[in-house]
């Protein structure tokens, strides 16, 4: 646990002001190692801090030792990649995300254990910043004002990343009544002493429960906390705001299946977001910050980002690693003139096959990682409207996300009649989530959290098509794909559904409780 969330030293860069744009942009020299007594020293030495922090996002860690080394995780690209490798969307084509794929992982498998170890380096990176800045404010280093931004921006992002950890390494909220299975460690304390060490690595898992209470209750703090909306001062999402904290409390609300709270709270971003005409612009590189409905995105550059080795670019279109499954591509519910299979903006062929065009970046890597989107907002809301038996209101708000996708929404757009029970709607708005924000990363979420649902049931990890590369006939469009499926589809009683927590984790706290079966 040591190595694991130490950070005496933590590497720190600088944010540019680019002065025709106003934009902030990452400058990503580390400027100098500081020490934890001395980085809240000054108010530009507790912004660095801050900057440092959301490099821990954007980059990780992993094995490289260095602060700046890593492959994207948890927020630069590898929820993205991990999200969509756990899915059947899409294929992955050589060994890079093989062992996530087909559900072979182990206790060591560095792709997993590395989720859970930047995951909680971030952490500890935000629970250091809470505490550097209340002593900063303590002591008249910065304002108070200047403090509570700072600390809200560090509880949305230990919030996310709890949250996100959660997804993968226990069970979905409506596993057990009132949600009382083990969940993972929730961590509150900043590390980077012996006395801390020692005192947080024996701490026990909290419940499932738990940790969505500690979720909620620190998103709630971020809302009232972070001084910016977003909006105001020129839209750029690459830090936390207000917005991005209510979006990702539809989200959080969404898994607990409270539906009236993702109605509440997505109706607090009316008029302040908007959906973009296009389906396109949220990936456009030089406005994937800017636009009107980007709310939270984890920006590059071209001397930070995750590397060849993760790059979104590099990883799901120069390289072609990953490509669009034939499963969701030959879907019928995705009509063969809607834009999003438009050549050239979100799609691209290569040798026949199809793979995303969100990302395009394959010179320098600096695409945005898209957290969370207003699209998914109003997602959320439609299906929670859908549950609720408001039929109109969820089909106004599936259609106002699908209709700018349409040929022609005067004949092709959903009707009153369409849909005429909840469950209709509701698998209607979920086959929209999957063509929507197909290779962003939101799969394995949608299938975690719809074991077990009432309405819509998913049974476990569905069956893939074969880790390798696709012949081009099978994205021939006409039919629904019918197989063959070269990965079984694993139940979800079978211990694979989660990942297993980290084997250098359980070496240093066995008390934890690996996952069962593992």
């Amino acid at each position: 646990m040591k190595n694991l969330i130490k950070t005496i030293l933590l590497s720190v860069v600088v944010f540019g002001m680019n002065s025709c744009t106003e934009e902030k942009i990452l400058d990503l020299t580390p400027v100098n190692n500081i020490s934890d007594k001395d980085a809240f020293s000054t108010a530009s030495l507790v912004e660095s801090y801050m900057n440092g922090v959301y490099n821990a996002a954007a980059i990780g860690t992993y094995n490289s030792g260095t602060s700046n080394g890593g492959r994207g995780y948890v927020w630069g690209a590898a929820f993205v990649e991990q999200g969509e490798a756990r899915g059947e969307d899409v294929v992955n084509t050589a060994t890079f995300y093989q062992l996530t794929y087909e559900g072979t992982y182990d206790p060591t498998t560095a792709n997993n254990v590395y989720y859970w170890v930047d995951g909680y380096r971030l952490i500890n990176r935000c629970n250091l910043m809470i505490e550097g800045v209340n002593d900063a404010v303590s002591k008249g280093v910065i304002t108070a004002a200047a403090g509570n931004d700072y600390i809200g921006q560090a509880k949305f992002l230990r919030a996310i990343t709890h949250f996100e950890l959660l997804t993968y390494f226990a069970r979905p909220y409506n596993f057990t009544a009132g949600a009382t299975h083990p969940g993972i460690p929730y961590r509150e304390v900043g590390v980077n002493t012996q006395t801390e060490i020692d005192a947080e690595a024996l701490k026990p898992r909290n419940t499932v429960a738990e940790c969505y209470a500690k979720v909620l209750a620190d998103l709630n703090d971020a809302e009232s906390l972070i001084a910016s909306n977003g909006i105001t001062g020129g839209r750029v999402v690459a830090k936390a705001t207000k917005s991005a904290a209510i979006a990702f409390k539809t989200r959080v609300y969404l898994h607990k299946r409270d539906w009236a709270n993702v109605i509440t709270e997505g109706t607090k971003l009316n008029g302040v977001y908007s959906l973009t005409a296009d389906p396109a612009t949220p990936f456009v590189l030089a406005s994937n910050l800017t636009n009107s409905e980007s709310i939270f995105s984890i920006q590059h550059s071209s001397t930070a980002n995750p590397g060849v080795n993760a790059a979104l670019a590099s990883i799901l279109k120069n390289r072609l690693l990953v490509t669009i499954s034939p499963i969701i591509w030959r879907d019928p519910s995705w009509l063969a003139t809607d834009k999003r299979r438009e050549e050239g903006k979100l799609i691209v062929t290569a040798s026949g096959r199809k793979y995303t065009n969100k990302y395009t970046d394959i010179t320098n890597s600096t695409d945005a990682a898209p957290v969370i989107r207003y699209a998914e907002v109003v997602l959320n809301m439609a299906e929670a409207q859908a549950r609720l038996s408001n039929l109109p209101g969820a089909l106004t708000l599936l259609n106002s996300v699908r209709n700018r996708s349409l040929a022609a929404p005067a004949t092709e757009a959903y009707t009153t009649a369409s849909f005429t029970t909840n469950a209709t709607m509701v698998a209607a708005i979920l086959k929209e989530r999957r063509i929507e924000f197909l290779c962003e990363g939101r799969r394995w979420s949608d299938i975690h959290r719809l074991q077990g649902d009432d309405l819509a049931p998913i049974n476990g990890i569905p069956a893939k098509v074969a880790n390798a590369n696709p012949a081009a006939a099978l994205f021939t469009l006409g039919t629904a794909y019918p197989g063959p499926y070269g990965v079984a589809a694993i139940p979800a009683t079978d211990k694979r559904f989660l990942w297993p927590i980290p084997q250098i984790e359980m070496n240093t706290n066995p008390g934890l409780g690996q996952n069962p079966d593992w």
